[in-house]
């Protein structure tokens, strides 16, 4: 039986960049960051109120699991922003947008009013897509 969700994967074009953008724009805990070869990294963040669940900024490169030029498919596709979406909630969602607006956060729209809560969507440093949510 599947019990719970750990770990989920954002493909990012630089992870170092990630990394800064992740813990200090958007203000997660570092929880791994560790060599898996040459040019790549394992590096995981953790939403602070949710220390069980890591998100891991993964950089598409060829290997075991993408062709050369599947990585650079991969990587093409994140900085259209066509991967990589997740919505973060927070409890005030016009502060949030705020504070990470004086950050240099690109904002696709401010916080807008809908039957599922406010939204306001964004973009990370690689151009992935994410959207801050505050439930009605």
């Amino acid at each position: 039986m599947i019990t719970n969700l750990t770990h989920t994967f954002i493909y990012v074009l630089n992870q170092d960049e990630a990394l800064k953008f992740y813990t200090e724009v958007l203000g997660f805990d570092l929880k791994a960051n560790f060599p898996l070869g040459p040019d790549k990294k394992w590096i995981s963040v953790t939403p602070p109120k949710q220390p069980n669940l890591e998100i891991v900024l993964m950089k598409a490169t060829e290997g075991p699991f993408f062709t050369k030029e599947t990585a650079e498919e991969v990587n093409q596709l994140v900085s259209k922003g066509i991967l990589g979406w997740c919505v973060f909630q927070c409890t005030d969602i016009y502060a949030t947008y705020e504070e990470l607006k004086s950050k240099g956060v690109e904002f696709l729209n401010p916080p807008t009013e809908t039957p599922a809560g406010i939204s306001a969507n964004f973009k990370d440093n690689s151009g992935n897509w994410f959207s801050l949510s505050q439930p009605q």
